[in-house]
């Protein structure tokens, strides 16, 4: 387990490098070459939220249906809204955006490599990671001030460009359906897309 106390803080939590912010066009030059697998894809990273803005990267996690990922922010501040339980975000547009930076800086729970986009993974698919099964929320996971301070007005524009909004570049919120643990190098394997069973 990794534990990122270092990171500068501000108001919003830990700070961003600004000299590592990439212009919009290097962005999207880069975004276009990538091509995440849409069935079974790959846990890369697994961050929990101290407090303080502090970040724990384990090598293991054991989600829960009432407490999510261990030790995270959620089940401190709201864990009455499941739907914003989880949040994963694909790993690549993380390294891309992040150009460097701690990847922890993100706050997202579950970094991973597969499609997220609207059409791959619609509302209420459903995800096993380990033995643990994941529900897709429908609240929209956007970027904010922070996001924008931690890599950059660029990075904001790209996520929240109306032509890629269906991507989710900025990343999905998921829920615990079913208990279990996760490891980095699991299988993130979709069960089900859009309720299906």
């Amino acid at each position: 387990m990794q534990d990122w106390p270092s990171l500068r803080h501000g108001t919003h939590g830990p700070w961003g490098d600004e000299s590592r912010h990439l212009p919009l066009a290097q962005l999207e030059q880069s975004l276009a070459r990538f091509a995440p697998p849409k069935d079974t894809g790959e846990l890369a990273l697994i961050v929990s939220r101290e407090g303080a803005g502090r970040r724990q990267t384990p090598a293991r996690a054991d989600l829960t249906r009432e407490g999510g990922v261990p030790g995270d922010a959620w089940a401190r501040n709201s864990p009455e809204k499941l739907e914003a339980q989880i949040t994963l975000m694909r790993i690549d547009v993380a390294r891309l955006v992040a150009n460097g930076q701690p990847l922890a800086l993100f706050g997202d729970n579950l970094l991973v490599d597969l499609d997220l986009s609207t059409v791959n993974l619609p509302l209420a698919s459903r995800l096993q990671i380990g033995s643990a099964i994941l529900e897709v929320t429908e609240k929209p996971h956007t970027g904010c001030l922070k996001f924008r301070q931690r890599f950059g007005k660029d990075a904001l524009q790209l996520t929240a460009a109306p032509e890629l909004r269906n991507l989710r570049l900025r990343g999905i919120y998921v829920k615990v359906v079913q208990a279990g643990s996760v490891a980095l190098g699991d299988p993130v394997r979709v069960l089900a897309r859009g309720g299906e069973t």
